[in-house]
């Protein structure tokens, strides 16, 4: 796998070295697309809903292209996490997911040297996609994790907005990780994560992959699933699978055997997702927005259903979600990274 990428890594040299890096290999969250949605369109209608239906979890469609009923909310503040950017209103998720970040916060705590988890975007109160910042994460299926440790005492809401992006990658040099940032303890991290079994893919900067390829001397079993993707420098993506009995969540492709660690991770290296585009004779085409009636029909029941009472009633424990009420003029967006190829939405 080395080999590979160091006869990959040279070519680079033929496109504008100094252009991709300025393009933002720096921290912040998955590019989507940023354009103020339309009225009417899917990402309007969910990102105006502010709690989620009554009822038990149900995720709908896929991981990119559906929505979620039933929605639990972590507690902005526990023992060993803190939710962040939270006038985002994206901390909600099926009971599987919040429960899994909860114990992931706990065991990470007690065995791997990582004093808190600060946890990003889950998905809206009733999923659905998402006006900036991520193209999946519309299932309560998804969740971003940050690889900042928490800091020893609770932040403020304000702090949580402002509260800057720490990317693991060095400035000067293509796709390379810091080696003054990155520390064993966030190798930990990523495998604890790995571990549990709901947990299918984990997203990391292809940066992320190959050291943790180069380097984790442990148990290579779950290595396969941290799986490399552009924007992924300042904090990885949790993914786990349709839970059991979940009628209507549609599962994505298992992840291939092996630890990743070959061919395929070399080609994140190479010119291939660096290269402009073949010009074309045909003007370009404007994509049309995704409208709630493009998602599955189940969907459109959402939008229409009942909310539940309050977000603190919804919350998983909701002795710990006074920080809720701190939030309410807070501003709504965050930064937001750049270190994805022209043109190229992330794949998630």
């Amino acid at each position: 796998m080395i080999s590979l990428l160091a006869r990959s890594l040279p070519t680079i040299g033929k496109f504008s070295f100094a252009a991709m890096i300025g393009m933002g290999l720096i921290a912040g969250d998955t590019l989507a697309q940023q354009a103020t949605p339309s009225p009417g369109s899917a990402k309007a209608v969910f990102g105006a809903v502010t709690l989620p239906t009554q009822g038990a979890p149900q995720s709908i469609g896929f991981y990119a292209k559906g929505c979620l009923a039933g929605a639990v909310a972590l507690p902005a503040d526990g023992p060993t996490w803190q939710a962040m950017r939270l006038s985002r209103n994206r901390r909600w998720g099926r009971p599987e997911m919040i429960g899994l970040l909860e114990r992931l916060s706990r065991d990470a705590a007690r065995n791997d040297g990582w004093p808190g988890l600060l946890v990003g975007d889950i998905s809206q109160p009733r999923g659905g996609p998402m006006a900036n910042g991520h193209a999946s994460h519309q299932i309560g299926l998804d969740a971003d994790v940050w690889l900042t440790p928490m800091p020893r005492r609770k932040m403020t809401a304000d702090e949580r907005e402002a509260l800057p992006f720490t990317t693991m990658l060095a400035k000067d040099k293509f796709l390379t990780i810091n080696e003054k940032v990155w520390t064993p303890a966030h190798a930990r991290l990523l495998m604890r994560a790995a571990s549990y079994p709901e947990v299918e893919r984990i997203f990391v900067n292809p940066a992320i992959k190959k050291k943790m390829c180069e380097t984790w001397t442990g148990d290579r079993a779950n290595l396969g699933k941290l799986r490399p993707e552009y924007g992924h420098d300042s904090h990885f993506h949790i993914r786990i699978r349709c839970p059991a009995g979940s009628v209507g969540c549609t599962p994505q492709a298992p992840v291939a055997a092996g630890d990743g660690c070959d061919k395929p991770l070399a080609w994140w290296f190479g010119p291939e997702p660096w290269a402009k585009p073949k010009p074309s004779t045909k003007p370009p085409v404007k994509p049309r927005e995704v409208m709630v009636s493009d998602l599955p029909k189940a969907c459109q029941a959402v939008v229409a259903s009942p909310s539940v009472a309050s977000a603190r009633a919804a919350t998983l424990d909701a002795k710990a979600a006074d920080a809720t009420a701190e939030t309410d003029a807070l501003p709504v967006s965050g930064p937001v990274s750049g270190d994805t190829p022209p043109g190229q939405i992330p794949q998630q």
